[in-house]
């Protein structure tokens, strides 16, 4: 007979934190030693509990897994990209957990009109630029950080992760002859950009907190030292780099939470100096596009200096202090930035909560004061519109994604001067689905203190309520929860489950106002938001305490984390995916990866004895306490640099210690994974198919 694994009782270690007066004492800060056996032994027996508690779930687990499987066209294809003499695409093929990229020749320099997308059949003279699933072999992890190929097509860098911790190995391909160059980068952070003459090429590393600090430049074949092209010391700041879609101009951008500078280069001089287009000023945030207007190379910038929403000025590209208005701020608008292209301008916005695209017209235009813009409209108001893939500054169409949540997602070419629609592709969802069984819409939560908070629902039409819900929330870094399809979340809505969004604030949806209103010394108004969405849910009929679920990931992970203290008995279940619950300690150490550039967002408790109080009164972990919390499921990977492993497993062992319930707090910690969880489809999958099945049994769906 086998007998269930017991709750590990973690042992107590304390450790005393004095900060302004405060004396505080962790006992289980010694689960950060990731390198101590005792460590690997407690997360290894949390993990044997999590099984065992959900072995129940094992065919559910299965059968979800199956029906994710069952809907998917599993050998598929993207819609080809066209970049210079090729068309650009990615492949899926059965049983591969990783796609094939590749591209085919154009037939002629007047071919805009991309291959019939099969998903069967390579494209004729189609070439193999990377397999990954070759790459990946003998690896328990892959992700790919950087793929790039030159303008001419013949070369190809491209850098790869095997560990989960995001530093990335940079390799060199020449297409021509299909050889692996010998030379390579260790140790970049993501992505890389070359120069014109696909000689030089452009990557970054990052400093002991994980932070991309430094852009360097790489000769290749030269056999020389690359050069370090830029170095940002201020903490933080945040450095990317790349190209412009004209290919006109290198760029490095740097950002923090509230401020950003960008330099500029000719693409044609890789080796000269970079020049700031503004020079940083605190608390201004700015972007930079390159068009041509009326003949005259311009830049576009997208701010928000005395414009909360940000407003769009044009400047000559050679004196960007020398501004024009655009498009102006407006309270119900909020500009997201601005892609430029040889024939248009598509501004990219939200207004309603829901994000939204314009375009111009630029071809008849002498200046940018005769640029107007005009907005794409779809009949569903609950969606998504925004760009696709569109790399080629001269394409005659424009390329656009449109989304719901109850409809699969489309890729359309527009032509912008006759507003002819081309559907491209449609997500295929293979068996009998229709949209017609499902519904969406919009509702609104008044929150404690008169705040309308927006909620999107959707559900089977067929569902009877009180429903089991699974009600799901972010509401940091001014990221929105746009609606988009979901095959996986079909096996929730099949079973009866309504899945909501609470649009809370510190997202974006809403505007500026929006985040600012839920950040630093507001951040409690993203979790009493979230709670006044649960209560709505239960008050109106829509569902009970007993069959709502409560999930959160990374930032959302503190929501869901503080949702679980203020409000245990509104919820059966609380899901938290890598979850930042033990904000307070990772904030107050500087030496922790990603630390220093995180006080703008939430505001620095080492030198402000405010913010201190304000984070400890809502940290997840400093506020557990003696009451009956709901079933917890925290998910985690050893290997995560953003959130660490560490933020989860000391919250579920002082749960486990704490909590006055039976019900299970359960840990579960990827061995071999990073801050996006396994990699490979089939594998996500899985990982899917565990949190729904958990989820259907929190919810009383089965």
């Amino acid at each position: 007979m086998t007998t269930a694994p017991q709750v590990p009782a973690a042992k107590k270690v304390p450790v005393t934190r004095v900060h302004h007066g405060d004396e505080v004492v962790d006992h289980y800060e010694w689960l950060r030693e990731k390198e101590d056996p005792e460590v690997i032994a407690f997360l290894e027996a949390q993990n044997a509990l999590t099984e065992a508690d959900t072995a129940e779930l094992a065919d559910l687990r299965t059968a979800i897994y199956g029906e994710i499987k069952a809907r998917t066209q599993e050998t598929d294809m993207s819609v080809p990209s066209r970049r210079g003499r090729y068309w650009y695409y990615a492949r899926t093929v059965e049983g591969k957990q990783y796609p094939l990229r590749c591209r085919a020749p154009i037939a002629g320099e007047d071919d805009w009109d991309p291959p019939t997308v099969s998903g069967d059949d390579p494209l004729p003279g189609e070439q193999v630029l990377l397999d990954s699933n070759l790459d990946a072999e003998g690896t328990d992890f892959y992700s790919l950080g950087a793929f790039s190929v030159t303008d001419d097509g013949d070369l190809l860098a491209y850098s790869v992760d095997v560990k989960g911790d995001e530093r990335y190995t940079l390799r060199f391909k020449d297409l021509r002859t299909g050889e692996m160059l010998a030379e390579t980068v260790e140790n970049t952070a993501p992505g890389a950009t070359w120069s014109h003459d696909g000689r030089h090429i452009f990557y970054l590393t990052v400093d002991d907190a994980w932070r991309p600090d430094t852009v360097w430049r790489h000769d290749l074949g030269a056999g020389t030292d690359d050069v370090k092209v830029f170095h940002e010391p201020d903490e933080r700041f945040w450095v990317g780099i790349g190209g412009t879609r004209s290919d006109k101009y290198l760029m490095i951008g740097l950002g923090s939470k509230i401020t950003s500078e960008v330099h500029v280069l000719s693409a044609d001089d890789p080796t000269g100096e970079f020049r700031v287009v503004w020079p940083r000023r605190d608390g201004v945030e700015y972007d930079v596009e390159h068009a041509v207007i009326g003949g005259e190379d311009r830049f576009l910038i997208t701010h928000n200096e005395n414009a909360e929403n940000f407003e769009l000025l044009d400047a000559p590209a050679d004196d960007p202090t020398d501004t024009r208005v655009l498009v102006p701020h407006s309270d119900e608008m909020r500009i997201e930035g601005v892609d430029a292209f040889a024939d248009q301008l598509v501004l990219s916005y939200r207004r309603g909560a829901t994000p939204r695209i314009s375009i111009a017209d630029i071809r008849d235009a002498s200046s940018a004061t005769e640029v107007s813009f005009e907005e794409v409209t779809f009949d569903e108001p609950l969606s998504t519109t925004g760009l696709a893939g569109n790399p080629e500054w001269a394409a005659p169409r424009l390329r656009i994604g449109y989304s719901s949540f109850i409809e699969p997602s489309e890729v359309i070419d527009l032509d912008v001067r006759t507003g002819e629609r081309i559907l491209l592709k449609r997500q295929v969802v293979l068996g009998e689905y229709d949209a017609g069984d499902y519904e969406q819409r919009r509702e609104w939560v008044t929150a404690a203190d008169g705040t309308q908070i927006p909620l999107s629902i959707v559900s089977r039409k067929d569902v009877s309520r009180p429903a089991p819900t699974l009600l799901y929330g972010y509401g940091s870094y001014e990221a929105s929860m746009d609606p988009g399809f979901s095959i996986a979340r079909l096996s929730l809505l099949d079973r009866g489950v309504v899945f909501v969004i609470a649009h809370v604030r510190g997202g974006g949806e809403m505007g500026r106002h929006w985040y600012e209103n839920g950040k630093t010394l507001t951040k409690k108004n993203t979790f009493t938001d979230f709670v006044d969405a649960a209560q709505h849910l239960v008050d109106t009929g829509a569902t009970t305490p007993s069959q709502l679920v409560g999930e959160g990931g990374s930032a959302g992970g503190l929501l869901i984390g503080a949702v679980a203290n203020l409000a245990p008995e509104l919820f059966s279940g609380i899901l938290a995916v890598v979850p930042f619950v033990d904000p307070l300690t990772s904030i107050l150490d500087p030496s922790l990866p990603l630390t220093v550039i995180e006080w703008d967002e939430w505001g620095n408790p080492l030198e402000n004895a405010e913010v201190y109080e304000y984070m400890k009164s809502y940290s997840p972990y400093e506020n557990v306490a003696a009451v009956a919390y709901p079933s917890i499921l925290a998910i985690t990977s050893l290997n995560d640099t953003r959130v660490m492993y560490t933020e989860a497993a000391k919250w579920v062992a002082r749960l486990q210690d704490t909590t006055t319930s039976d019900n299970p707090i359960l840990l579960k910690t990827e061995m071999s994974a990073g801050h996006g969880g396994v990699s490979g489809r089939y594998k996500q999958w899985e990982e899917v198919a565990f949190e729904h099945a958990w989820v259907l049994r929190q919810t009383r769906a089965i």
